[in-house]
């Protein structure tokens, strides 16, 4: 039973040419469903049969999420060809057909995550201008709004506890090394994406400690 919903963008030219590569055995990667511009929903997969949407990936201790999850991929060139915005046909229908998985499969709302958050460093999308405030305004995300906090840098120990008490695979470094970063910028385009290149502070890591307080994914410190 799938107990984790990844969102992913095609990162291609046309919704045509994301379905021929995924439906290709030689291209090794496929998906549950694909959401076209237009709204069409294209299933890919059987939910009950493993897609390999993921990768190399974890979440919440789980390295194996190609083995847990449902993926869905949003057609979008993605950053490197332009990125424009999600048009509203495709998010509406995005939004039915995850209202749907969830409650089928009694997914929690915040078992749904994004590709840059399973496989930070090595995935960005579906990146800073998906609207992760309108799903968890319906119920099918999570979000908080950031409140005031002290400025300055922030530790890295502090953040790679809460990164992984939310569901980062982050280490234990205690230092701001490339994954740790890697982690950072997988966390700012979710949750704070006016401010997506910023280097690491303390207003992002006190959100990312109430996230992980609401909703842990594993115990502390």
């Amino acid at each position: 039973m799938p107990d984790l919903v990844v969102l992913h963008y095609t990162g291609m030219d046309t919704a045509e040419a994301a379905i021929a590569r995924l439906a290709d055995p030689a291209s090794e990667v496929s998906a549950h469903y694909l959401v076209d511009l237009d709204g069409r929903v294209v299933r890919m997969v059987a939910e009950e049969m493993r897609a390999w949407h993921a990768g190399t990936a974890s979440w919440g201790g789980v390295t194996d999420v190609n083995s847990r999850s449902i993926g869905i991929e949003i057609v979008n060139p993605g950053r490197e060809l332009g990125y424009p915005p999600f048009p509203e046909p495709q998010i509406a229908a995005l939004e039915a057909l995850l209202a749907d998985i969830l409650a089928r499969h009694a997914i929690a709302s915040e078992r749904v995550v994004g590709h840059a958050c399973v496989a930070s460093g090595r995935k960005c999308d579906p990146g800073e201008k998906f609207d992760w405030r309108r799903l968890a305004r319906r119920g099918l995300s999570v979000w908080l709004d950031p409140e005031p906090a002290e400025a300055g840098l922030a530790e890295a120990a502090r953040f790679q506890s809460a990164a992984r008490r939310f569901g980062y695979g982050a280490p234990g470094s205690g230092e701001w090394c490339e994954p740790t970063r890697a982690v950072w910028r997988a966390f700012l385009m979710r949750f704070l994406p006016f401010d997506a290149d910023a280097p690491p502070h303390r207003a992002g890591v006190a959100l990312l400690e109430r996230l992980a307080t609401r909703w842990p994914v594993a115990p502390g410190p």
